[in-house]
């Protein structure tokens, strides 16, 4: 299968995307391309090769949560650049 022109003009709008006369001649060519690889790749026997699900064996490494101690109000405030007792003072966004 070949992208032709009417096909990429077809796709930029859906995406909603504008090209000029070069970009789109690059775009076509690097469709026609990947298209291209994808062919080759059919090529290729994988009757025997199972699916993957995951692309290394390690099943959830990450550490267990364990509750620590949060910061208090006087050490959360203390580098603050602008406060107000227990808040944090920013300048105002809303008119």
């Amino acid at each position: 299968m070949q992208i032709t022109k009417e096909i990429l003009e077809n796709i930029a709008h859906l995406a909603r995307l504008e090209f000029d006369e070069g970009a789109e001649k690059d775009m076509l060519a690097d469709l026609n391309k990947i298209l291209d690889w994808m062919e080759k790749l059919n090529e290729v026997n994988t009757d025997e090769v199972t699916p993957l699900i995951h692309i290394s064996a390690e099943r959830n490494v990450l550490r267990e949560d364990e509750v620590q101690p949060s910061l208090s109000h006087e050490k959360g405030l203390l580098n603050a650049p602008d406060k107000d007792a227990n808040y944090f003072r920013v300048p105002k966004v809303i008119e």
